[in-house]
């Protein structure tokens, strides 16, 4: 395996290393070229007989001037400068040429990218000359062959003669720059046709003043012809125009969507304003509700509504500024905002911008993007956005920008003071209903390749999916079970397909079992009917609440409001999270201690000073209630300790909202008094005594009647909530409103709470 000729060569330095793994650098000098004779030994390491070729200080002295090789030298010459003309790869013909490199050494650089072994110079001479003629004779055929014109990425393949080594050749530099120049001229002509401001083009020029004077091999070059290439794509003054018939546009959102009021009426005022006047700023608007209610989908059909392009911007765990404004282009690999990069994309100056997630931006030490976003949303501001690549302004008035959250908290309050916020909130039992049979359950038969003929889902079977299987403010979880329903009834259709194509059953005649039936319930079956499997079921398959069971396993919620309420110390209170309203029971005992009140339940400071003010209010009206302790003391806490507990304790709970539902619990325990099972309650208190408003009524009016609560108590204060509560909801339910605690206690417990009458004391004037 070892070649005929090889070099020898002194060891200079050795340098090593252990880890990872053994690894060692070897320098060393060449001393001359050998002949191996006859090998001696191969392990453990090769020994031969071998014969000097030549020696370098004695191989100048041999040819000491290029005229002892006379013509050959010449011819060489010759034909090295034409292979140059057509391939300028060769490094060491550019260095003869120009001087670098002597024409003794020539033949062997050029021989050492040929694979092939001669030692006297002459030699080498006689052997590449023949390659060189050969070389240049391919090169002047596959020029002619070639077209007039080629893009940058097209090169010509030659073969060399001696077959063993494939080489693409590049076109001249001559004709690279020549085509370079075109480029960059017609770049050019790009940018001053283009409709950008007097700004930008002024930039633009200066940039390709010096794009001209750059080589093109230096870095800078391609990051300022990508610079110029965006800002020529970028929509400066190209834009669609909207569509403003506010009888279709209401049209297509009832089609699309159900219910969402507010939204659709806040889309018909920015269509009749964009009527009466064009040159309307894009209003900012952000949609804030529980996950599932369609806030990203109302986004999209508002762009369908106006004929505009519409762009998605995920902001959830951005914690980087630059995903807002850019980078800069001092920077490598540097590009642009998220904002330019979607007008880019759009390709329009007016699209509908949704910036989903808006209230969970992240921050690092990289920047705020929330901060960055104050000029993006502000109207006053972003006419002239100036994004940190592009380093001139850009104009965003005429963006329409849709943002949306989950909830407020969490959104800096500078930002959230320059958007419109819209409420979204969860739908009701009836809503729901309406959806699923609207949009829901149409879309999963396509998905599924179902038809209605082979599967009924009643409104009934409907309603035990929302009561009994899903929980929810939005109807994602409900749009699931549905798409399980349907992939079981695939199963089941599939196999009667299979059953019916086969040879037997076709001869039985078995397709009369197709035929109709006269009674409407012979043509449906259940799945869970004991029928005979052999036989395809019959169409249109009903899902029943049997087959509910099967299909989705038993109910994962069950009604106990009236199993929790069966002894004193419990009552119901309403809580709003992101995920929308939620009822909230509150467990209270007593037994015999130091006076101590403990709370559980994973609370929040809000919720525990809460709790301290309902047993101080407690102790000062004890005797008026009449409640005592254990042992008859109007002291509620004298050698009695307390514990409230709110079940769920993995979810953290804060607000002041269970402030009147605390102390109905607190009285029902001291009086030996049971809650009645059909109240609800919300409302903040204090140490007075007073209800206080509080917020999320609807959601937490929505989540009251989704238990199959029947009466709701609420501060007087928020009565004017209810007018945003669908009437039918409101039929359903009775509100008590409450201003004072003592109007809660005479709702919240059946034939009211006893007061005891005060007694005016009569002072003589004698």
């Amino acid at each position: 395996s070892l070649c005929r000729i090889g070099t020898a060569a002194l060891a200079v330095q050795v340098v090593g290393s252990n880890w990872p793994k053994p690894h060692y650098t070897l320098l060393v000098t060449g001393l001359c070229r050998f002949q191996i004779l006859q090998l001696l030994k191969e392990k453990p390491y090769p020994v031969a007989e071998v014969e000097q070729l030549d020696r370098l200080e004695q191989f100048t002295n041999q040819h000491k001037s290029e005229e002892e090789l006379g013509e050959l030298s010449e011819q060489f010459y010759k034909y090295a400068v034409q292979v140059n003309c057509f391939n300028p790869m060769y490094q060491c013909i550019y260095m003869y040429v120009w001087g670098f490199l002597s024409v003794s050494y020539l033949p062997f650089s050029l021989c050492s990218l040929i694979f092939f072994n001669a030692v006297r110079l002459e030699e080498r001479f006689k052997m590449t000359i023949p390659l060189l003629v050969r070389q240049i004779e391919g090169l002047k055929l596959l020029q002619k062959t070639r077209k007039p014109k080629q893009d940058d990425d097209k090169r010509v393949v030659a073969i060399r003669p001696n077959r063993r080594i494939n080489h693409i050749p590049s076109i001249t530099e001559d004709e690279e720059e020549e085509e370079d120049h075109d480029d960059v001229v017609m770049l050019e002509k790009k940018i001053r046709t283009s409709s950008m401001s007097e700004q930008a083009l002024k930039v633009c020029l200066k940039e390709i003043k010096r794009l001209k004077k750059m080589p093109q091999s230096m870095p800078e070059y391609a990051l300022t012809r990508n610079y110029l290439e965006l800002m020529v794509e970028l929509p400066w003054n190209k834009s669609t125009k909207d569509r403003l018939e506010i009888r279709a546009a209401r049209i297509l959102l009832d089609n699309d969507h159900y219910a969402m009021e507010k939204l659709k009426k806040r889309v018909l005022e920015y269509l009749a304003v964009r009527q009466l006047k064009n040159n309307l700023k894009g209003p900012i608007l952000c949609f804030v509700g529980p996950p599932g209610v369609g806030k990203t989908s109302v986004g999209r059909s508002i762009a369908k509504t106006l004929g505009r392009e519409f762009h998605r911007i995920a902001l959830g765990g951005v914690c980087d500024q630059s995903d807002i404004r850019g980078h800069r282009r001092t920077y490598v690999g540097s590009m642009p905002g998220r904002i330019i990069n979607g007008l880019k994309t759009v390709g329009v100056n007016n699209p509908v911008f949704l910036l989903d997630e808006v209230d969970k931006l992240g921050k690092s030490l990289q920047g705020d993007p929330a901060a960055a976003l104050l000029e993006v949303l502000d109207p006053e501001q972003n006419h002239s956005f100036t994004d940190h690549h592009l380093n001139v302004a850009f104009d965003l008035s005429q963006v329409l920008f849709i943002a949306t959250a989950n909830t407020t908290a969490t959104i800096p309050p500078a930002l959230l003071d320059r958007m419109e916020i819209i409420q979204v909130p969860g739908y009701t039992q009836e809503e729901k209903i309406e959806i699923a049979h609207r949009h829901l359950i149409p879309k999963q038969l396509e998905q599924h390749g179902l038809t209605p003929q082979q599967i009924q889902i009643p409104q009934v079977t409907t309603l035990d999916i929302i009561t009994r299987y899903t929980r929810e403010a939005g109807v994602r979880s409900l749009d699931r079970k549905l798409g399980a329903i349907c992939r079981a009834v695939a199963v089941k259709v599939a196999e009667g397909q299979h059953k019916e194509t086969k040879p037997d059953r076709a001869e039985a005649g078995e397709g009369e079992d197709c035929k109709e039936h006269v009674t409407e319930d012979a043509k449906t079956e259940s799945i869970s009917d004991t029928a005979d499997l052999a036989l395809p079921p019959e169409m249109p398959i009903l899902i029943d609440f049997h087959a509910l069971k099967d299909i989705l396993g038993p109910p994962m919620y069950e009604t106990e409001v009236s199993e929790r309420l069966s002894q004193p110390g419990v009552a119901i209170g309403l809580a709003w999270t992101p995920l929308g309203g939620e009822i909230m029971f509150v467990e209270a005992s007593r037994m015999d201690g130091e006076g101590q009140l403990t709370l559980t339940g994973q609370l929040g400071d809000v919720m525990k000073e809460s709790a301290h003010l309902a047993i101080s209010w407690l102790r000062s009206n004890a005797k008026r209630y009449q409640l005592t302790n254990a042992s008859g003391s109007f002291d509620l806490l004298d050698n009695t300790d307390i514990h409230l507990h709110f079940p769920a304790g993995a979810v953290t709970k804060d607000g002041p909202s269970a402030g009147v539902t605390i102390v109905t619990c607190l009285a029902s325990l001291f009086s030996g008094r049971l809650v009645c099972s059909d109240v609800a309650m919300t409302g903040e208190i204090t140490l007075r005594g007073l209800v206080l408003p509080v917020g999320g009524i609807k959601d937490k009016v929505l989540a009251a009647h989704r238990a199959g609560l029947k009466r709701i108590i609420i501060p007087r204060r928020n009565e004017k909530d209810l007018e945003e509560i669908a009437l039918n909801v409101r039929q359903d339910l009775t509100f008590v409103m409450a201003s004072c605690l003592d109007e809660v206690l005479n709702a919240a417990f059946d034939g009211g709470f006893a007061v005891k009458p005060r007694v005016e004391r009569l002072n003589s004037k004698l």
